[in-house]
């Protein structure tokens, strides 16, 4: 089943955010060579980030998972729960009804 996994950076994260962040995508990285990732990302503050306005407000995760406790069981694994980027995580299921053709939202 799909889970939504929905993190709220803390505040002033972004030095632990860079830090950490290889660490983090080694685990996504890990759920999509198991073809489990159906997304992930940041939450921008800012639509087109620059050195200047470099922020996030957190983080959404969508992936396959066993069950809710599974799903919480990762999330709470995260490095970035472990190093203080992510206030609060959220787990929920999530039933896909719609999938789109992706476009370039440049």
């Amino acid at each position: 089943m799909y889970f939504a996994i929905i993190a709220t950076d803390a505040q002033d994260s972004l030095a632990q955010r860079l830090a950490y962040r290889a660490e983090h995508r080694a685990r996504l990285d890990e759920l999509a060579q198991a073809k489990r990732l159906i997304t992930a990302g940041p939450m921008p503050h800012a639509h087109h980030q620059t050195a200047a306005n470099l922020s996030f407000g957190g983080s959404l995760i969508i992936a396959d998972f066993a069950d809710l406790a599974a799903a919480q069981a990762w999330a709470n694994a995260d490095p970035y729960v472990a190093h203080g980027v992510y206030q609060s995580v959220q787990v929920q299921p999530y039933l896909a009804t719609y999938w789109g053709e992706p476009i370039n939202s440049a």
